[in-house]
């Protein structure tokens, strides 16, 4: 079955309307995957990152897991240009809920001060890097074993085990 797209053209979520918003319907019930993340790519044509991160005209954000990966929303911005426009960052920050991180072609100080405080690590990478081959990077490192930034964001994703301290107190243990 081939999810519908959703469109949000004016969301009042967010700080900044100005944006075009495609979702696809399904991806919010789904579980997320376990073992995966959330990553966005600043992106104009879905396949290659090719904007800095406080001028992009686009995000493609997937879902990331060690053996598969899905296009899970697209938002276009309105307003794009880059210089003399902080009030633009809160919005695009606020896109990118839930996605460990985005990667991009550069990132302002002010812009990575705030994605990190976020939760979401910034990545730089050259200029027409291929989504699917930096998609394929990150499967990689899941499979041996992610660490840094990657390892991070794999276990925030992981649920709380809630019967870590049942043993503990069974053996007499006290707080």
């Amino acid at each position: 079955m081939t999810p519908s797209p959703h469109i949000d053209p004016d969301s009042s979520s967010t700080p900044n309307p100005r944006r075009r918003q495609l979702r696809l319907v399904g991806t919010e019930e789904a579980k997320p995957v376990m073992d995966g993340i959330r990553v966005a790519f600043a992106s104009t044509d879905r396949s290659t990152v090719n904007q800095h991160f406080g001028s992009t005209e686009a995000f493609a954000i997937f879902e990331v897991g060690q053996n598969s990966s899905t296009l899970v929303e697209v938002t276009e911005f309105l307003d794009t240009a880059q210089d003399g426009n902080e009030n633009k960052l809160p919005a695009k920050i606020a896109t990118l809920a839930g996605c460990a991180a985005v990667y991009c072609l550069a990132c302002g100080a002010s812009a990575v001060k705030q994605l990190l405080a976020a939760g979401v690590q910034p990545v730089r990478v050259e200029e027409g890097s291929v989504i699917d081959n930096l998609i394929g990077d990150i499967q990689g490192e899941l499979a041996s074993g992610p660490s840094g930034w990657l390892a991070k964001a794999v276990k925030a994703r992981q649920p709380v085990d809630t019967t870590r301290f049942d043993e503990m107190e069974a053996e007499g243990w006290q707080e």
